[in-house]
């Protein structure tokens, strides 16, 4: 029979999938809960909610399909653009 990891070896392969930046927020809500008291916690919490909130709406709306696509066309016209000035300029 296999061993069923701990929750310290789940929260720890959580810590190794996450990035640098998510790292730094789950550093700051600790510090955070660390800080408040508990009639200042839910005010505090409210304040760290919204912020969260706007942060996984960033991160949904950057990567919808729409956007992608919208982000490549912009690349490809830039490339376009590039490729018309040296031709201008070659042709001159």
């Amino acid at each position: 029979m296999s061993k069923r990891p701990t929750n310290r070896e789940k929260l720890l392969l959580k810590f190794q999938q996450m990035t640098d930046s998510e790292i730094e927020d789950l550093l700051a809500y600790v510090s955070l809960k660390e800080r408040t008291s508990y009639r200042d916690q839910s005010v505090q919490a409210n304040q760290l909610n919204s912020l969260m909130n706007e942060d996984e709406l960033l991160v949904t709306l950057s990567g919808a399909y729409e956007n992608r696509r919208a982000l490549q066309v912009f690349e490809w016209e830039t490339a376009r653009r590039k490729a018309e000035v040296r031709v201008g300029i070659s042709i001159h």
